[in-house]
């Protein structure tokens, strides 16, 4: 997951994950803050010298079509704004982020959303009086003024959005929407991350567990299946007694997307949020298709999950015990020795980056009380580095999201340090495409290691299970996603049961459990409430279509084809100078097309067929 700083909105994503007690991380392990500001007092100073500078674009108000010199010292002043609101935000989120539970941080963080606030409502003249050039005016300063060059993209995706764009009045009102327009979201936050009383349960060795979020990441998956399965009781029977709360804050999300939508002028929600990246709706649709029409594949590997677990049937709370089990455990420092390993396919300057990485504490290591829970890097502190917030757990899966963080935070590292400021900053789009192929590159990688047919079909299980959770789960939820904002947009009310009835006739269907593939329990379905990607507008499909990309490129590399290091690594240095879909059909790669889709079904398909090969040859 990436985390950005842009005019439009600041919001942050997770990946779930577990690891040791953050009082028991060295210094070492933890992220330098002090690398953005010195102190709190240090940024207390730039946020309130922010608010000045954003009180001062007044003086540029009205007078954008002067001349190209004008409008080249407006569009620099914005930026430059935006680029140190970028740290402002970066640090106090981050430091909030470190344990949820401290008061003022949280105070820091409303403050540094209150200047992008500002900042929207006071810059909202910007894109009206852009229109108000025209196209063929616009061309002309941006060949006369070269000052202008880096901010071609910008203006492009302005006039692009003419017919969706208000005048400088309308625009502003909408600004001063935006600091409640997160309520939802934080109240999913504080409710599932703080203040959720979460259940004790006793595992059949006598443990007790506190059965919060990262607690149930790291259980789910336990050996014994009685265990599993009073962790998964526990846990979403907590959930199902919120199942009203989480209900009102994802319809409220759904009401605000429409209202958006709605002032946009758009004829969907999903049109809207795809207009965002410049995405055709094909690609969604493209994507529902393919998952939709290769359950038959996600059902075979179900099947297959259920041979090599031994099971006469296979319930939902056995889709996290890992295929094969292992004792391997990967210290944080072996952790960083594979990922070098793995990724020297993309050459001596990436490796060098990310060793630079490791070493000047870009990164906080493992969870505590309080600690945001997931991971995501940070890019947003351009004239810094990258951040990684992980929570660390010793285990391969823990390796395989670090491997996606670092995805994210290199392609944050090369684009900052090839692109300007203006064009740097890439879409989501594209930005999952980063973190996929390093999974992708780090499970080759480790099958070339394997010394066993028990370590090939550890690998091999767990690459089975990335492409489910990846592809199959992601391309579930977006479907989940359009549902939900299709029937209010129908005129129908969501409440917190109704919502758990359509997720629940969802799971059944993707999990083949009218055909006895994959027995769910109701219970269960209240596992949308869990979901935080639903209160971003139609993020989680980029997932699987990254993955699909990924896959392409990732292979290409690895087979040592001609150009294809150099094709991908120019993918994650154009950071946001080009449309991200047209940046990945540009490199070979039409999201728009099933051949992607058909591409990763077909890498499936293969992995199963490996690993049953391995079975058959055993005997089991």
């Amino acid at each position: 997951m990436k985390l950005s700083s842009v005019v439009a909105a600041l919001v942050v994503f997770t990946r779930v994950s577990i690891g040791l007690a953050n009082d028991k991380a060295a210094q070492e392990h933890r992220w330098d803050l002090r690398q953005i500001y010195s102190s709190d007092a240090h940024w207390k100073s730039a946020q309130q010298r922010l608010l000045r500078r954003v009180d001062a674009l007044d003086m540029f108000s009205g007078h954008l079509g002067d001349d190209p010199g004008t409008l080249a010292a407006a569009m620099e002043n914005l930026f430059d704004i935006n680029r140190e609101l970028g740290r402002v935000y970066s640090y106090a989120s981050m430091k909030s982020d470190e344990d949820t539970r401290v008061a003022s941080t949280l105070e820091m963080k409303d403050q540094a959303f209150a200047v992008h606030t500002a900042l929207a409502q006071k810059a909202a003249f910007f894109e009206p009086q852009i229109l108000g050039l025209g196209r063929e005016r616009a061309d002309t300063f941006l060949g006369e003024e070269p000052r202008l060059e880096p901010f071609g993209h910008y203006i492009d995706n302005i006039l692009r959005l003419a017919p969706h764009t208000l005048d400088a009045k309308g625009e502003k009102l909408v600004a001063t929407t935006y600091r409640m327009a997160d309520t939802a979201s934080d109240l999913y936050e504080i409710l599932s991350y703080a203040d959720i009383p979460w259940p004790e349960v006793e595992l059949s060795d006598g443990t007790r567990v506190r059965l919060d979020q990262a607690a149930y990441t790291r259980y789910r998956g336990a050996a014994n299946r009685h265990d599993r399965k009073r962790v998964f009781d526990a846990f979403w029977g907590k959930w199902k007694e919120y199942e009203r709360t989480f209900g009102v804050a994802l319809s409220s999300q759904v009401k605000k997307d429409i209202v958006y939508k709605q002032i946009r002028d758009y004829p969907s929600c999903l049109s809207h949020a795809l207009s965002v990246d410049n995405v055709p709706e094909q690609v969604y649709r493209a994507l529902l298709k393919a998952a939709n029409g290769n359950l038959g594949t996600l059902h075979r590997y179900l099947k297959l999950r259920q041979r090599m677990l031994g099971l006469e049937e296979l319930r939902y709370h056995d889709l996290y015990t890992p295929l094969v089990s292992s004792k391997e455990t990967y210290p944080i420092g072996r952790a960083k020795e594979l990922l070098t390993v793995a990724l020297a396919p993309l050459g001596e300057d990436y490796a060098a980056a990310m060793r630079k990485g490791f070493a000047d504490r870009w990164m906080d290591v493992y969870p505590g009380q309080g600690k945001r829970s997931g991971a995501y890097s940070n890019d947003a502190a351009y004239d810094v580095h990258p951040y990684v917030l992980m929570n660390y757990n010793d285990d391969y899966e823990s390796v395989s999201t670090m491997a996606h963080e670092w995805g994210h935070a290199m392609h944050s590292y090369l684009a900052s340090s090839t692109q300007p400021y203006a064009t740097a900053d890439y879409a989501i789009f594209v930005a999952e495409v980063a973190s996929t192929f390093n999974e992708a590159l780090l499970l080759d990688h480790m099958l070339t290691e394997a010394k066993s047919d028990d370590e090939k079909l550890y690998f091999l299980g767990s690459a089975l299970e990335n492409l489910r959770q990846t592809f199959f789960r992601q391309a579930m939820f977006a479907e989940f996603e359009l549902d939900i904002h299709e029937r209010v947009e129908k005129g129908e009310s969501l409440s917190g049961e109704t919502l758990t009835k359509i997720y629940g006739d969802l799971l059944k269907r993707y999990h083949g459990h009218d055909e006895k593939v994959t027995i769910i329990d109701d219970a269960y379905a209240i596992e949308w409430a869990y979901i935080p990607h639903f209160y971003y507008g139609f993020y989680v499909y980029k997932y699987a279509t990254s993955l699909a990309a990924s896959a392409l490129f990732a292979q290409a590399v690895v087979e040592g084809k001609e150009g294809a290091r150099d094709q991908f690594v120019d993918v994650l240095k154009a950071g946001g100078s080009q449309y991200p879909y047209e940046l990945l059909k540009d490199a070979g790669v039409d999201l728009s097309l099933m051949q992607p889709y058909e591409a990763l079904v077909a890498r499936m398909n293969a992995i199963m067929d490996r690993i049953e090969g391995l079975l058959d040859r055993r005997g089991r």
